[in-house]
């Protein structure tokens, strides 16, 4: 029984503890109490989660474990390794669902992000300019912060800059409603997952050619084409990368910026999140390239994703918010 949980798909699985009626909840309270209050709250709402969704304590445990053996730092290691690791990482999860939530209400300040001396000052410039991104990120940190800060234009440019989502409404729809109710402007720029094809690439090339911003979370494969991916070296084990999502975004001609928000704490209640941006080795001109050309560059894109998503992961594990057997055999 164990193994046949552990072979089905990621968007088959339902979660036990986040319906839309429990959502419903979280957002009257977060109504009614300031956002600080609310990020006190997560911490009993993250034991409820704990003590009644099996699948993600066992999950938690059985990546945790994974992850302890590739931790450098022995105190992280520890806590990974500690009973109640599992219990400090859906708090963890908790808590960043309240921070989703003031991002989308517009009470997330700009103030607290910190950039890097990385790729982020060429991004932001590029934008300034014109021109367009394909971003990539992940459900490791905060994924919803920077949509949510583009919805209130708050992106560090100082023009507006469109962003388009590309994600799977039919496995996010219960936290899709929730965020529609809280701020209307965060259905405006879905595009769904199950329905990408030549005109959606076409349209997503226009996007881009306007200056616009294109985000997909590169670690999760498609809930139509599950087989179809990368097997990539990740904590210890090949794990599968969807073959789609990186084909698509070397077919748009456009730079591709790898993101992270990651916050300073796994449980600190203040709202303080670094911000990493790193620019793929990605060429901008793949218009003469073969497929095969193609999708050998993309598999060294998806490659080069999984190896920034694992160093980010040895250092924030319990910010890693994919409860499911990530290295389904």
């Amino acid at each position: 029984m164990k193994k046949e949980t552990a072979s089905i798909h990621w968007s088959r699985q339902k979660e036990q503890a986040t319906g839309y009626f429990q959502l419903k909840f979280l957002l009257g309270l977060f109504r009614i109490f300031p956002a600080v209050i609310l990020r006190i709250i997560a911490f009993p709402v993250g034991f409820f989660y704990f003590l009644f969704s099996k699948t993600a304590r066992t999950e938690s445990k059985r990546f945790l474990k994974k992850a302890a053996s590739f931790i450098d730092n022995p105190g992280l290691a520890k806590k990974c390794r500690s009973p109640f690791g599992p219990l400090r990482h859906i708090i963890s999860f908790s808590l960043t669902l309240i921070q989703k939530l003031e991002t989308w209400s517009g009470k997330f300040s700009f103030k607290n992000i910190c950039f890097h001396d990385d790729d982020s000052a060429e991004l932001i410039q590029g934008l300034e300019n014109g021109k367009g991104a394909f971003l990539i990120i992940s459900h490791l940190g905060n994924a919803e912060l920077l949509r949510g800060l583009a919805s209130f234009n708050r992106t560090g440019v100082s023009r507006e800059v469109p962003l388009t989502v590309i994600a799977d409404r039919k496995v996010t729809g219960n936290f899709t409603r929730m965020l529609e109710e809280l701020n209307p402007r965060s259905s405006l720029d879905i595009m769904s997952a199950d329905k990408l094809g030549p005109d959606a690439a076409v349209l997503l090339e226009e996007k881009l050619a306007a200056g616009e911003m294109v985000t997909i979370a590169g670690d999760r494969t498609s809930a139509n084409e599950a087989e179809k991916v990368f097997t990539i070296p990740f904590l210890g084990d090949t794990a599968p990368f969807s073959t789609g999502i990186f084909y698509l975004a070397s077919l748009m001609n456009k730079p591709v910026y790898f993101i992270f928000a990651l916050r300073r704490g796994d449980l600190s209640i203040k709202a303080k999140y670094d911000l990493y941006v790193h620019k793929s080795g990605i060429s901008n001109n793949t218009e003469q390239l073969s497929r095969k050309e193609r999708l050998r560059q993309s598999s060294l894109l998806a490659g080069s994703y999984a190896a920034f998503l694992e160093s980010y992961t040895k250092k924030h594990p319990f910010q890693w918010y994919n409860f499911y057997d990530f290295w389904p055999k």
